[in-house]
């Protein structure tokens, strides 16, 4: 029996460099952002997803309207990634041995990457840290074992799982996704050159 991993995408953020449209409304085919990383998500081996909704909450929790997901809301998004960060740990079910870390505004994660990841953080099983790569470079998502969790939920303001991943001292397992683990959409050139266009 493998290791049980959530998925926690967070969809919190105020998407400023975009102007005035939220970048996880931005479509891709038939569906906007949002329901495309969370489609991926439902899809693969992962046995839970939450969405973090924040800015647009309504807008986005409609979005994934359907879908197999538990929606948690932070209502205090502003302050940075790291309340959305804790709002999903919450979500995370006991019997959860990781969560995985995924941002919404990253088109090119499939589903096929989410279960790599998941199958390296089995094989070490559970014990460390596993974290996606593009041509050898740190990128996203990353698994967090249970162990970490505490670390996780203290951190503050607009930061990430980097400084608790450095401080822990576990082992960090790199799978290599290539350009999908760098490839976030943050600016309305990066949403055309991922093929997205706005709502």
């Amino acid at each position: 029996m493998g290791s049980k991993v959530a998925i926690a995408i967070l969809a919190a953020g105020r998407s400023t460099r975009m102007g005035k449209f939220n970048k996880l409304l931005s479509m891709f085919g038939n569906a906007p952002l949002v329901r495309l990383s969370v489609q991926h998500a439902t899809a693969s081996t992962g046995s839970k997803v939450i969405v973090v909704t924040g800015h647009m909450a309504n807008e986005i929790r409609e979005a994934v309207c359907g879908l197999n997901v538990t929606v948690v809301h932070n209502s205090a998004f502003a302050s940075g990634m790291s309340s959305s960060v804790r709002a999903a740990l919450q979500a995370v079910p006991h019997d959860c041995d990781g969560v995985l870390i995924h941002l919404a505004d990253m088109p090119l994660v499939n589903e096929s990457h989410m279960s790599l990841m998941i199958e390296a953080f089995n094989k070490c099983r559970g014990l460390s840290v596993v974290r996606a790569t593009a041509y050898g470079e740190h990128g996203n998502p990353v698994i967090i074992p249970r162990k970490l969790f505490r670390a996780l939920g203290d951190l503050e303001g607009d930061r990430g799982a980097r400084q608790v991943i450095a401080a822990s001292g576990l082992p960090v397992i790199e799978v290599e996704i290539g350009a999908a683990a760098m490839c976030d959409v943050d600016t309305v050139e990066a949403l055309d050159a991922a093929g997205g266009s706005q709502p």
